[in-house]
Order: structure tokens, then sequence, then C-alpha cells
């Protein structure tokens, strides 16, 4: 599974980026926004994100919407950070998790994403 984590705080990309490693998982892309998200998506055929939902100018749940609009994008399986589910899940999100979150929440909902791949 090849993950794109896409975060404009560096702390908090670097802190699932760690997570991830640790959880066993090596084959992941990072960005800092939604525009070199979709860069990387397209480029990488990344098949699960994981996003932050509050960044500017475009935001997760934006970019969640645009990836859905591409043919070949829109088997990725999403998951954003939120605060607000029914947005999220308008925006056609696969699975969520709401900061602060404990590793093992993060494990366990990035297994559940691979083992529905």
């Amino acid at each position: 599974m090849r993950i794109l984590i896409v975060d404009n705080n560096t702390i908090m990309l670097r802190l699932i980026l760690s997570l991830l490693n640790v959880f066993g998982y090596t084959n992941i892309d990072e960005a800092k926004s939604g525009s070199a998200a979709m860069e990387c998506l397209r480029e990488n055929k990344n098949n699960s994100i994981i996003s932050d939902r509050n960044m500017q100018p475009m935001s997760g749940l934006e970019l969640l919407r645009q990836a859905r609009t591409e043919e070949e994008l829109r088997e990725v399986r999403l998951k954003v950070k939120v605060q607000n589910v029914i947005a999220a899940k308008q925006a056609g999100v696969n699975n969520h998790i709401v900061k602060p979150f404990k590793a093992e929440t993060l494990r366990a909902k990035v297994n559940a994403v691979r083992d529905d791949s």
C-alpha cells in the first residue's frame, strides 16, 4: 500500500510519518498542500491518503472532492483528520480520525483501509 500524508503542519506530518514507519508502513509520500498532494497522487498512484482538513488555500475536504472527480483517482482510499464527520462523509471520505488521536487508533484506521483494499 502506498500512502500519501497531507498536512501543512510539519510537526504533525513528521509524527504521522514516524508512527506509520513504526507500524511497518514504508511506502509513504508526503505533501504540505492540497495542490502538492494532487500532483503527488497523479505521479505516484497512491492508493491511500491521510489528510488534514484545515489547510489553505485548498482544505483537506476540497482535496478529497477534487480527487474524486478524476477517473484514475476515484479508487483511492481517503482518510481525513477532521472535527466535522458529516462534512467528511459528504466529501467522500472512507474513514476518519479525530485529532488528537492515539497511535493505536491511527494504526487501526490505516490497517482497516489496507484490509479493505
